[in-house]
């Protein structure tokens, strides 16, 4: 048994090391599979009791919970491939018990009372914005395994807030502002193979 547990304790983890291959790396006590499976995935925890109304703090607590809920159930998760989806729907269970705690020691008051702030609804996310975040994330891994100039040109494009102009793509990159266009085609062609590749995987 040792044989196999070595190897896998030993093995080399990275950022792009499939979700199945870190879960048997930290059963075998991997602590960087545990570094790398936390940090893939602490983006999504936070998002859901954040979207559920809950403060930073809050949010930090439900993070906190759910690692420790998925350190105490490591030889317990039948499906590693689904993980992503037993973390959301992990911390989606922990955000409705901490609001439901926090409204359950909330002190009464009257309408009157000054500063009274409204706890946020405890009712379980809608499973299309589960489902929405754990796409979200699936896009961000692929996003991470690609080439520099393909995440930066994407990014640029589709993660702002204000997609940048070509001229500003050229000047960052230090490219002609004219094959933006087909380098930005070969970067989706890219990301979408890699996409496929995050849901075999």
């Amino acid at each position: 048994m040792n044989d196999v547990i070595r190897p896998l304790r030993d093995s080399i983890i990275s950022e792009t090391t499939d979700d199945t291959s870190l879960l048997w790396a930290c059963r075998a006590g991997n602590a960087t599979a545990w570094e790398v499976l936390v940090r893939r995935y602490q983006r999504l925890i936070y998002a859901i009791p954040r979207r559920a109304g809950l403060s930073q703090d809050q949010a930090s607590e439900v993070f906190q919970r759910v690692c420790l809920t998925l350190l105490e159930h490591l030889d317990r998760i039948a499906q590693p491939e689904r993980l992503g989806a037993w973390l959301a729907t992990t911390a989606q269970r922990e955000s409705w018990r901490l609001a439901r705690r926090e409204r359950a020691t909330q002190p009464l008051g009257n309408d009157e009372d000054e500063g009274v702030t409204e706890l946020p609804d405890p009712a379980l996310l809608p499973q299309e914005v589960l489902e929405r975040l754990e796409r979200q994330h699936q896009v961000r891994q692929a996003l991470a395994t690609l080439d520099l100039r393909s995440r930066t040109i994407l990014s640029m494009l589709f993660l702002r807030p204000e997609p940048a102009t070509y001229a500003e793509i050229a000047g960052t990159l230090g490219i002609p502002e004219g094959s933006i266009g087909p380098t930005r085609a070969r970067c989706l062609q890219k990301l979408r193979r890699a996409l496929e590749a995050v849901e075999r995987a």
